[in-house]
């Protein structure tokens, strides 16, 4: 006599593969506006992520890729103005390498600074990770960033660096200054740990300012415009050569 065959449970098709087979019959039979209320309702949060993932990974991408990507020299530029100077940096550029020396220049122009803007430690956040990723050489800027890097302590001492016959002719356009200053417990600023020096060349006067730093008719004064070397740069040569031509009359 056999043995009776043992009952098999009902089979239960859940999880995952269920609700897709469900939600693909569901798609299949719907059109129009009611198939787009439908995804609207059961998908925009998935949708919503993954786009965001991949603006996301776009971004980090780009980040990485710019960061390896061998320039000569980079700069950023933030004047005080709304003035466009592009033209001027394709010409320094081209000047540049007129020796045939390879290697692209990095111009950003998108990097704001101002302490009255509500999102500046944004911008504060944004520029210590560009000059600790050693992705600016120089910086052309007005009050604000320039006390910024001081207070990184990312400004190279110009009175020590600078090779001695643009010393000599820009000596009178050295700017004194403090850097390094933090603020106590009290939220007092502690001078104790503060380094003097000459970090930043006035650009006051120069073609560049007089083209790139004026007030409007309706404006009030911009401030003063700064150059500046970053302390980590390994270009040296061609931050020099920039100074050397935002100085030029």
């Amino acid at each position: 006599m056999s043995r009776p065959e043992k009952p098999r449970p009902e089979e239960k098709d859940y999880g995952f593969l269920h609700d897709v087979r469900r939600d693909w019959n569901t798609i299949r039979v719907l059109r129009g506006k009611a198939l787009l209320r439908y995804i609207w309702d059961y998908y925009r949060v998935p949708i919503f992520v993954t786009l965001f993932s991949l603006i996301a990974i776009v971004t980090i991408f780009n980040i990485v890729r710019e960061g390896q990507r061998d320039y000569r020299l980079r700069v950023c530029v933030v004047l005080n103005t709304d003035d466009y100077c592009q033209d001027w940096f394709d010409r320094f550029a081209d000047d540049l390498t007129d020796g045939g020396t390879q290697g692209a220049i990095d111009v950003n122009f998108d990097q704001p600074f101002d302490y009255d803007n509500m999102y500046y430690y944004v911008m504060e956040m944004e520029v210590m990770t560009t000059v600790s990723s050693r992705r600016m050489d120089v910086a052309v800027c007005g009050e604000d960033m320039y006390s910024y890097l001081l207070a990184l302590n990312a400004c190279l001492p110009l009175d020590e660096a600078l090779p001695q016959p643009l010393l000599e002719r820009v000596s009178d356009r050295l700017v004194q200054s403090t850097a390094n200053l933090k603020y106590d417990e009290n939220n007092q600023i502690d001078y104790s740990m503060g380094i003097d020096g000459c970090f930043a060349l006035d650009l006051e006067g120069t073609p560049f300012e007089t083209a790139y730093n004026q007030p409007g008719p309706l404006d009030d004064d911009p401030g003063p415009l700064y150059a500046v070397v970053i302390s980590n740069t390994e270009h040296t040569e061609d931050a020099f050569a920039l100074l050397d031509a935002l100085t030029a009359n």
